[in-house]
Parts: C-alpha cells; structure tokens; sequence
C-alpha cells in the first residue's frame, strides 16, 4: 500500500473526494489538475493546462477532462464524473471506484461489472503533453472502450460557452484526430498506442458547474465541447496509452515514453519525498528565463515569493544549477533597484518594498563563499542598496536615521498586500519592522562580501551604516515594558504595536542587531499568540481587527487575508529564530511543527502545502492548494533537521 492511498470509502464520498485536489506540471509552464475523483470543482482545473504564446503566455485550459466508458456484456459503465445545476452529478463514475494511489502518479482503480481497469495519468517533462494509460486488470470477455474528451480551449481565469464561431472539425493524424476550436491556439493532437476508431459526434455539453468558484462568488458555470468518441476493443492484460498533445506524437512509442516519464519520478512514499515531488511542481524553465511559480493555481511567478521559497525548493532538492538559473533570471529584470513583485515580462509590478531585500537573504542561504558572491552579484546588490539610500519608486527611501522608510497612496508595499476597493487592509506605510530587519542584513552580508573581495572602495562607502541602523532600530521598533517590536511606524501616529509575525523575521536573519534575550521575548510571544499547527497567525487573536475564517467572496476573504489568516511560510523564520535561541533545546519543538504538516498531506492540495489556513481551530486549508514558499519554508527546515540534527528527527 503506498504513503498516500484513498481506499472506495474516501473517493465514493464526494464530500470528501472534491476537496482533494492533485496538481503535476510539466516543468515548462503546464500543469494538470482535478480532484481525486475526477471531477472538476475549479475553472482552473484541467487535465492538460498550457501557456499559449500567442495570448502572452497565459495558462489556458485546453483539454478539460476525458470520460472513459466500459462497455462490456452489452452494458455501458461511464467512469466519468461532471457537475450539473440542482447538485446533479453525471455520469455518477466514482461509484465503481476501488482505491486512488498517488506514489508515483496518480492511479484511480475502476470494477464495472467483471471488468477491473486501471486509469494514471502523467505530464511529460517539459512537453506540452498529457498520458493516460489505462490497463485492463481483469475481464471475462474483451470489452469496448471509449474515450470521449472535453474541451474547453479558454484562459484559466475565464469561463466558455458554446458559440457559433468554434472551428469544432477534427483532422486525422497517425492513430487519433488533431483540433483547433480557436485562431491562436496550438492544434491539440488526441493520438492512442493502439487502433481505434474515432467517431465524430460533435456536441456542446452545457452547464458544467465548479463548485469552489460559487463558493469563492464567482460565475462558477460553462460549456463544454465533445468533438465525438474513440472506440477501441481491448482484453485482459492490455495496456492502451492515450495522448493529448500540443504536438503530433509517434503513436508506437508512447507506451515506453510513459515508463521512461514514471522512471522520472520522485515516489511519494514518505513525508520528505512528498515535500521533494512538491518542489518540483513550481519550477517554469522557458527559454532563457527560470521562474518559481508562486502557487497553483492562480498564481504567476512573484519576486518576493521565489527569494523566500528558492533555498528550500533548490538547495534541499541539491540543485546549485537551478539555484542560480532563478537568481539570474531576477536580475536580469531588474529596474532602478527593484525586482517584479508579480506580472509578465511584458508587463511587471514592482510594488514591493521587500523581494529586494529577501534577494540578499536569497544569496546568502546559495552558500557561495564571500568572494565569488560579489563577483557574481556584487553589481545587483549595490544597485539595490543605491537605490533604497537615494530613493526609489513608491516612496522607498533611507532617511538620516539609516532606516528605509516606505509607501505610496492604494499602495501595500510589504508582503502583507491585500487591497480592497483601492484601501490597503493592512496599511503598513512608514518604517516597516521587518523591512529594515531585512535592510540591516542586507547591508551588513554586502560588506562582508565586499570585504572578501577586497573591494575597499564599498567598504569604506559603507561600513558605517550598521551601526547606524542597528541604534535606529531599536529606538524605532523596540518596546522595553511589552517586550516585543511594534509592527510599523508611520510619521504623526504612535507606533503600531499589533502583535504580528513580522518582527519574528527579524530574530531570524544571519546579521540581527537583538539581543538573545530580544530574540527570546519576541519568540516567547509568538510562540503563545501566533503559532498554530499549520504556521503563524498573521495577527494576535485577542486583537480587535482579528479575523479567524478566511471565507466569502473575494472582497471578504482580502479583509481576513492577514488579519488572523495562519500563513505555513512563516514556520521558517520562526524555526531558525527558536533554534538560535535553543539550540538543541529547541529541536524538539521545531521538529513537532514541521513534522505536523504530515497530516496535510491528504487534505486540499494532496502531497503538497497550501497556500494558507484559518486562524481558528480546526485550520482548515484555504486559498492556493499549493504554494511555493509553504513547500520551500517547510522543506528547508525539514532538511536542516535532517542534516544537523539527525538524532532528533528519527
């Protein structure tokens, strides 16, 4: 029995099985995505999710789903599950459902009648290609099997509807049928390994429905199209390989390229792996360009997210390449000393005051020696640190005390950045506590590489600034009678001094101007205020602007987002700052923490983290089903227990 396993009683129970969504990518920009049964709750779903040059390169839904049909003895079992208006499901194919394994690609086991049949599904590494291999276990007699695609052809964000300027023809190719419904598109070629007969019945299958966009208060209903069905005759012991492909495949090789693709694999037959195959999924090479996928499924790549979640998804998984593959591609996009917060090439934001400071913190978990650091960064750190001393874009700029000062009208520069009808939730302008954290240690890990280089004319430019700040900060931020750092401080108002999480960044970093004794004042609280079992509150629940469920539509779910919302990343700072604090002492309950997450692992996203959960118990998952810097952060401190603290991680 594999690590993670649904037996016919999870996957029967749609209450359960369509909140258990898996996700693969193919390394290149294409994911696949449903529930465990099959069954599609989000527009986002998709069996094969492509980026479409032609439209910028925005993911779109090219192939929706396939329903596969028995028939056998005369009768028809359609194994295929869609959602209808009145909660009406049809076909009703997860009730001849056996088990679902995910080891190494996801397996769904089917009994109609006397026939057993196995369904897996694989993306092929960076192909815009989707497998299907279905084997007939068991069976009497041989039997019929039918493929019927649907298809959507549509962005990710958007819904269609059946329309009179669809191309719904198909084309013949070698073993299948190729289908363009839209100019711009790819042809999506439908190949099988064996002969089959494809026969055309075109048809519109309306009113599809996605459950988790009606509850996210969303249009939640669309049209499908089905250009007709594949039939072939199959008996026991057969294995038939399905394509779905941006390309013309040679049909005779398909089934040792899904063996080659499965050999690829990392199994997911523990905790650690699992985090592993994880990682992988939000790697994007295209071209030149190395991206980190932020989260699945809405998110793009973000410069903040990828400095956080770069050192636990390359350097856990011992990948220098990929390591500075990312780095390389954020600096070559690079402007006035700022990095994309989010957006395409053609179009980035550079609204944050932060991801340039996490670059630093990014560089300094590579590992290079001082030297070759500089030598490979030294231009991109000093353009930063020029930047952030002279002033940049939104209102980001050192002041004579040493400490940046930030902010800019319906603007949320840090990574607290929720905007709601042009008003920042959680508005942060001013000294931010965690930003000038960052800025300390970032100041501090360039001269000690410019000293390695001997670059003397930076080092004499600058070596007098740490001090600076460091006294700044401490008559800024720190409160001697609470025991903790106030969150923010704007020109005109007292300090805010909300318990959140991000002063705890500040007990983390490599270069702190606390104290241990700060450190451990500022970890004692967090500890009873904001650590849950599934990270850190973004705010103290005693605090009047808590917000404990993150629920409702989009306006409602951005005014809990980080006000009380339990965000996993933050469990990275907090367990570097609790083991420098404890040292040995400490492992203990890092280790509880991290190892926690093992119960996620068959909730929302399965074998990966999600995005977020509710302040409140029981911490249900919400937003993203998986999300980078919550794999990476968890992922990182799970290999650093492993490699320094052996004993303690049995």
């Amino acid at each position: 029995m594999g690590y993670i396993k649904f037996d016919k009683a999870h996957v029967v129970n749609l209450e359960y099985s369509l909140t258990r969504e898996i996700l693969r990518n193919n390394r290149a920009g294409s994911y696949s995505s449903t529930t465990i049964v099959g069954c599609n709750t989000r527009k986002y779903h998709g069996w094969l999710v492509c980026p479409v040059d032609a439209m910028g390169g925005e993911r779109h839904v090219l192939l929706s789903s396939v329903d596969s049909t028995v028939v056998s003895n005369g009768q028809s079992f359609n194994t295929g599950i869609h959602k209808y208006q009145g909660d009406h499901y049809s076909p009703k194919g997860h009730k001849y459902v056996e088990d679902f394994d995910i080891q190494d690609i996801p397996g769904m086991t089917f009994r109609v009648g006397n026939v057993i049949m196995k369904q897996e599904r694989i993306l092929v590494h960076y192909e815009e290609q989707l497998l299907i291999r279905y084997t007939i276990i068991d069976t009497d007699e041989p039997i019929k099997l039918q493929l019927r695609p649907f298809l959507a052809f549509r962005s990710i964000h958007q819904l269609t509807r059946a329309n009179m300027w669809a191309n719904t023809r198909t084309e013949p190719v070698p073993h299948g049928v190729k289908i363009r419904m839209y100019d711009g598109f790819p042809y999506l070629h439908m190949q099988l390994s064996c002969k089959a007969e494809f026969v055309p019945v075109p048809d519109w299958y309306y009113g599809v429905e996605y459950v988790e966009e009606q509850k996210r208060g969303y249009d939640y209903s669309e049209d499908l199209f089905v250009p007709g069905f594949f039939e072939m005759t199959a008996s026991k012991g057969d294995v038939i390989v399905f394509s779905v492909s941006t390309r013309e495949e040679k049909y005779a090789g398909l089934k040792a390229k899904f063996n080659r693709t499965i050999a690829t694999k990392i199994p997911r037959s523990n905790f650690g792996n699992c985090l592993r195959n994880a990682a992988q999924q939000f790697i994007e090479k295209r071209g030149n360009d190395t991206n980190i996928i932020a989260g699945y499924h809405w998110f793009g790549s973000w410069g903040r997210d990828t400095f956080i979640a770069l050192p636990g998804l390359a350097l856990a998984r011992e990948s220098e390449d990929l390591y500075a593959a990312v780095l390389d591609t954020q600096v070559r996009r690079m402007k006035g000393g700022l990095f994309p917060n989010m957006g395409d090439n053609d179009n980035p934001a550079f609204n944050s005051v932060d991801a340039p400071l996490w670059f630093f913190q990014a560089l300094w978990n590579y590992g290079l020696d001082l030297k070759e650091t500089w030598q490979r960064y030294g231009s991109a750190m000093k353009d930063v640190l020029n930047a952030y001393r002279a002033g940049t874009s939104f209102g980001i700029h050192m002041r004579g005390n040493g400490l940046i000062y930030s902010g800019a009208p319906g603007k949320a520069l840090t990574w607290m950045d929720a905007v709601v009808e042009g008003v920042p939730v959680t508005p942060r302008e001013g000294y931010a506590v965690e930003i000038n954290a960052l800025w300390y240690n970032a100041v501090c890990y360039s001269l000690d590489c410019a000293r390695g280089a001997r670059d003397r004319a930076f080092v004499k430019e600058w070596e007098k600034l740490p001090e600076l700040i460091s006294s700044s900060f401490i008559e800024t931020f720190w409160d001697d009678e609470q025991g903790y750092l106030a969150d923010y401080v704007k020109d005109g108002e007292k300090r805010n001094m909300q318990v959140r999480p991000n002063m705890v960044i500040a007990t983390s970093l490599p270069y702190s101007m606390l104290t241990l004794d700060q450190m451990k004042s500022i970890l004692d609280i967090a500890n009873r205020v904001l650590v849950t079992p599934r990270g850190l509150r973004s705010l103290s629940p005693s605090d009047e602007e808590y917000k404990g469920i993150y629920s409702g539509d989009q306006a409602t779910r951005d005014r809990a987002y980080h006000q009380g919302t339990v965000w996993p990343w933050l469990l990275g700072p907090f367990c570097d700052g609790w083991l420098r604090v404890y040292g040995e002492g400490g492992v203990s309950r890092v280790r509880k923490l991290i190892m926690g997450f093992e119960e996620t692992l068959t909730e929302a996203g399965i074998s990966t983290i999600s995005e977020i959960f509710d302040g409140d118990p029981p911490h249900s998952p919400r937003g993203a089903i998986s999300q980078a810097w919550s794999v990476g952060e968890i992922l990182r401190i799970f290999t650093l227990l492993e490699k320094k603290y052996p004993d303690n991680n049995k």
